[in-house]
């Protein structure tokens, strides 16, 4: 039997920013690019969905800090005082951090799709695996992002912690929950302003487990 001082239940709130401003449809990975929060409903939606109290983490990219900055926003306004959101400064996790396209980040989009179309491209037959001229795979992603999940994960216990990242660092989380291969979990469709909810469920006397409560969730 379980003694309940030893059995703990944290919960993940993984929110991907808000739609970027790309007209040029460039590959950006981790490098700064705007965001449209214009969708004043969305954000409010998701002020009054993400729980009270919990722990926030943003990346180094400015996409999240805004779009974790515009939600606390609408949180402030909401009429009951009791489902505002705490003042606490988000933390900046640099592991979560997007995959580094290498040398394809600025380019147009179609140019590096084109290129990889060629037979004889290395990205073809490993698309989790192919690691870009300066850059990173999707697996080198998964390898940094699951560690620091982790380590939150035991630093925040049995808490609520609301994450702000990106579509690259959600899919990693997606796969440490379900234990899924990288060219699996590459299947997963993580839209602007999505929820996904991930739970780790821990006891001391068993390695922890994972349950998940949603993926690509919409924010109303």
């Amino acid at each position: 039997m379980i003694d309940a001082g030893d059995f703990a239940i944290t919960r993940w709130w993984w929110l991907r920013h808000a739609p970027v401003i790309n007209p040029r449809d460039i590959i950006y990975g981790q490098t700064d690019i705007d965001i449209d929060l214009s969708d004043r409903a969305a954000l409010t939606a998701l002020a009054g969905r993400l729980p009270r109290g919990a722990h926030w983490i943003v990346t180094p990219l400015r996409r999240t800090r805004d779009t974790a900055q515009a939600i606390r926003a609408k949180a402030a306004k909401l009429p009951d005082p009791a489902t505002r959101l705490p003042e606490a400064t988000p933390s900046v996790e640099v592991e979560l951090i997007e995959q580094h396209f290498g040398d394809c980040q600025g380019r147009p989009a179609a140019e590096v799709y084109a290129e990889r179309a060629a037979p004889e491209h290395p990205f073809r037959p490993d698309p989790a695996r192919y690691r870009p001229e300066g850059g990173e795979s999707f697996l080198d992603l998964m390898l940094r992002v699951q560690p620091a999940i982790e380590r939150l994960s035991n630093r925040y216990l049995g808490r609520d912690i609301v994450s702000v990242a990106h579509g690259g660092t959600i899919r990693a989380a997606i796969a440490l929950a379900l234990d899924l291969a990288p060219e699996i979990a590459l299947r997963c469709e993580i839209d602007p302003l999505s929820l996904t909810r991930l739970d780790r469920l821990s006891d001391k006397a068993a390695p922890p487990v994972w349950r998940v409560g949603g993926v690509n969730l919409p924010p109303r």
